[in-house]
C-alpha cells in the first residue's frame, strides 16, 4: 500500500514558484489543515529554505549528539527529506521547526558511508531505498508500513513534483494562485520534467474544489485521474 500523496505549491499565475511575493502565512495556515502524517520535502527546497550552501555544517550544540525522547501524543507530521547524495548537514537547525516532529533522511546505495554516519551520530533516523538514487515508490511503501505514514504533503519544487508526477506516485494537487505574473525562463516551475516522449503522456486531472482566499488568492484543488493504480 502507497500513502496518498498530495502535491501542494503556491505559485503566479504563470505557474512560477520562486520569483513572486508568496503568502507564506497563507500558505502554512492551509497546509495545516490538510492533516497528514508526514511532509515530503526536496534537499534543494531545506537548503534555500534556511539559507545554506550544499555541505554547509552548523555549529552544533552537545544535544544534537543525544537521543530525542519520543512523545506519543505528538501528532505533527515527520518531515522526510531525500538527500542521496549527503548535502544536508543541518539536520539539528531543522528539527527547531516548529511544525515537526522528527526527520526521516532517504537515501541510497550510492550514499556516502561518511554521510550515514553522520546521520547516526545525531540519532537522525534514515531509509535505504534504491541503488544509484531514491527508490520514491519504495520509500513511500515504507513509510507506509514501517512509520504508518496514511497521507504525505509535498512540500517542494517541480523537480520532486516531476517525478512523483511521471512516476504516478501522486493522487492530489493542491495549488495556491497568486495574483502576479513572473515570466523569464529560469525561474522554477511547479512542474520539471523530460519532455513528452513516446513514453510520456499529459496527466489528465479532475477539478475537486475551488476558493477564492483573502485578495484574489485562488485555492485549487485537483484529482489526478491517470496516475498508476495502487
Amino acid at each position: 500500500m502507497l500513502p496518498w500523496v498530495i502535491l501542494y505549491n503556491a505559485m503566479s499565475l504563470d505557474g512560477r514558484i520562486t520569483g513572486f511575493d508568496a503568502d507564506v502565512e497563507l500558505y502554512y495556515e492551509l497546509a495545516s489543515k490538510l492533516d497528514v502524517d508526514a511532509v515530503l520535502m526536496g534537499s534543494n527546497t531545506v537548503l534555500m529554505g534556511f539559507g545554506v550552501k550544499p555541505g554547509e555544517t552548523l555549529e552544533e550544540s552537545e544535544e544534537a549528539f543525544k537521543p530525542r525522547a519520543e512523545d506519543p501524543d505528538d501528532h505533527r507530521p515527520l518531515l522526510v527529506v531525500p538527500d542521496s547524495k549527503g548535502r544536508i548537514r543541518i539536520w539539528s537547525e531543522i528539527l527547531k521547526m516548529p511544525y515537526i516532529k522528527d526527520v526521516l533522511v532517504l537515501c541510497s546505495r550510492s550514499t556516502p558511508i561518511e554521510y550515514l554516519n553522520f546521520l547516526d551520530e545525531r540519532y537522525i533516523s534514515y531509509l535505504v531505498v534504491g541503488y544509484h538514487h531514491v527508490d520514491l515508490e519504495n520509500a513511500l511503501e515504507e513509510l507506509n508500513t514501517e512509520f504508518g505514514v496514511k497521507k504525505i504533503r509535498v512540500d517542494s519544487g517541480g523537480t520532486l513534483n516531476g517525478i512523483l508526477l511521471r512516476e504516478g506516485l501522486a493522487d492530489e494537487v493542491h495549488l495556491l494562485i497568486h495574483p502576479e505574473l513572473v515570466g523569464g525562463i529560469t525561474p522554477n516551475s511547479i512542474f520539471q520534467a523530460p519532455d513528452l516522449k513516446d513514453e510520456y503522456h499529459t496527466i489528465k486531472l479532475q477539478l475537486a474544489s475551488m476558493e477564492k482566499i483573502k485578495v484574489d488568492i485562488i485555492y485549487l484543488k485537483y484529482k489526478i485521474l491517470n496516475e498508476v493504480l495502487k
